[in-house]
């Protein structure tokens, strides 16, 4: 990929990857159990691109935040508890992971909470420590230690060597823009590799204080993600394969993963799904993994092409299909 198709790929992300429909006529529903000692109320996502703060927060998902021990920093995560969970039974787990420049309230909205209500889920936005942590994957532009598209001095970034002035997004004077909204996540470390172990380390701590806390079901334990939380999903789903009952990745931004990593799980189920409109993540990502889905010739592995579909709207279209698909699949006993 050239610098110049790097610097049209990062403008795009950071302007749409965490595009989503909000639901804002929900009730609050109460959780069946009390908060953990660690966690306490965390503050609402700020005003701005990462974040959405325009949208309004869901009365029914609760912020929260834990102390992170490997930076001695306070991260939150978001978590939606379904009317319908019981102490005394075992209760589906999602974790949902979001988009570069998106945090832990990103996922948590429209359809999603909806469809997690009817079918008695528990959902978990994690921060992934940072908005661009990559949850332990290469991140793009570079591979492990190398930038990501928009970080600064990366090729096609605004300011950058060979940057298409033209990219960068018109700026309003600074009084008029107001005070830049308060970063969101971990602050301590910026190295791109350590950030990216983090971002994986957080992902997992999240999910096990959850289990510690619910009644969860360890055969119904699902991860599913977004543009670089697809990435991330397909990343952790081989990673740390005897977790998941099954994974769904939404226009991956896979461009560092290899879709020959499906035959490491070859019994987990697998969804993907892609809009053929769109310009932020080619499909072609996608369906280089549908071919080798197809050549692995497992019944449990799907593909979904979204005719006219976009970089965000797949992510509210998608959510049905996805939530039927992690209905369908449970993880055999043992």
């Amino acid at each position: 990929m050239t610098s110049r198709q790097f610097g049209a790929l990062k403008l795009a992300l950071l302007l749409v990857l965490t595009c989503s429909v909000v639901d804002t006529h929900g009730s609050l529903v109460q959780a069946q159990q009390q908060e953990p000692a660690t966690t306490a109320p965390a503050t609402p996502p700020a005003a701005g691109r990462g974040g959405r703060g325009a949208a309004p927060l869901d009365p029914r998902v609760q912020i929260r935040s834990y102390r992170f021990t490997e930076t001695n920093e306070d991260l939150p995560y978001a978590v939606f508890v379904s009317s319908k969970v019981r102490r005394d039974t075992k209760a589906p787990l999602i974790i949902a992971l979001h988009g570069l420049g998106g945090n832990h309230m990103t996922m948590m909205r429209g359809n999603a909470l909806d469809l997690a209500e009817q079918g008695g889920y528990i959902l978990v936005g994690p921060m992934g420590y940072s908005p661009s942590g990559w949850y332990g994957g290469p991140a793009v532009g570079g591979g492990r230690r190398g930038r990501g598209p928009g970080a600064p001095g990366a090729p096609g970034a605004p300011g950058a060597p060979g940057a298409n002035p033209a990219a960068a997004p018109p700026q309003a004077p600074a009084a008029a823009r107001g005070p830049a909204p308060a970063p969101v996540g971990g602050q301590a470390v910026t190295d791109p590799a350590k950030v990216s172990e983090l971002s994986e380390k957080d992902v997992m701590t999240v999910l096990d204080m959850i289990r510690k806390e619910f009644n969860v079901d360890e055969r119904r334990t699902y991860l599913m993600g977004h543009s670089m939380g697809g990435a991330g999903t397909l990343f952790l789903m081989v990673k740390h394969a005897r977790v998941w009952a099954a994974a769904a990745a939404i226009a991956p931004a896979a461009f560092s993963l290899q879709p020959a990593s499906l035959s490491q799980i070859p019994e987990m189920p697998v969804l993907i799904i892609h809009g053929d409109a769109d310009t932020v993540v080619p499909v072609n990502v996608s369906r280089s993994w549908a071919a080798q889905m197809k050549e692995l010739n497992k019944p449990h592995h799907r593909y979904i092409e979204v005719p006219g579909g976009d970089h965000g709207s797949v992510i509210s279209t998608g959510m049905p299909d996805i939530f039927a698909f992690f209905n369908a699949n449970t993880k055999p006993a043992r």
